[in-house]
């Protein structure tokens, strides 16, 4: 009965150093997002601190209470009705406390899930702001290029003196590319 005491109280001791490595992460995560999401998760991750904190309050307390109980049991063999009662009172305080970590783990599990959604949120909008960059960029170079051909002159004021028919045609098209993109902004 007691190494199985001990066994549980063991597994539940692993699991809250488990949860608190895992905050500890999910804060590191948390401080690397904007500042908008940060703070939100930043609030969720301090509730989750407080409640693995009382969690080990809780454990710390029980194991003190149960090595206490099989000292006290060691003492006092007639007492064994009254160990039984306080041992499943214990048992009932232990059960709440790994619903409760149980509980923070699903919560933990939830928030990981959210700052992932988000990253990939982020990934994804910055990967359009580039293409959206790009094609700026492409469209202005096409402007300059216009602006830059040896007649630009005759482009804007529309005088095509002293120029053969196919000269004529080129600037003519190239001047309508050019409304078209100063259309574009």
């Amino acid at each position: 009965m007691r190494k199985q005491k001990r066994q549980k109280f063991s597994e539940i001791k692993a699991g809250l150093d488990d949860a608190e490595s895992l905050i500890r992460k999910m804060d590191l995560e948390a401080r690397s997002l904007q500042p908008n999401v940060k703070a939100v998760l930043l609030a969720k991750l301090r509730e989750y601190k407080s409640d693995l904190n009382n969690l080990k309050s809780e454990h710390k307390r029980l194991a003190s209470t149960n090595s206490n109980q099989a000292a006290r049991d060691d003492l006092l063999e007639s007492g064994m009705a009254d160990a039984m009662s306080v041992s499943a009172n214990q048992r009932g305080r232990l059960m709440m406390s790994t619903e409760r970590l149980n509980e923070s783990s699903d919560r933990i599990k939830e928030s990981r899930r959210t700052m992932r959604e988000t990253e990939e949120l982020g990934v994804s909008i910055l990967q359009d702001l580039h293409q959206q960059r790009q094609s700026l960029l492409h469209a202005n170079d096409m402007v300059f290029l216009l602006l830059k051909v040896p007649y630009r002159h005759h482009l804007l004021t529309g005088k095509f003196e002293g120029k053969d028919e196919k000269e004529i045609n080129e600037e003519r098209r190239k001047k309508e590319q050019v409304k078209e993109i100063k259309m574009l902004f």
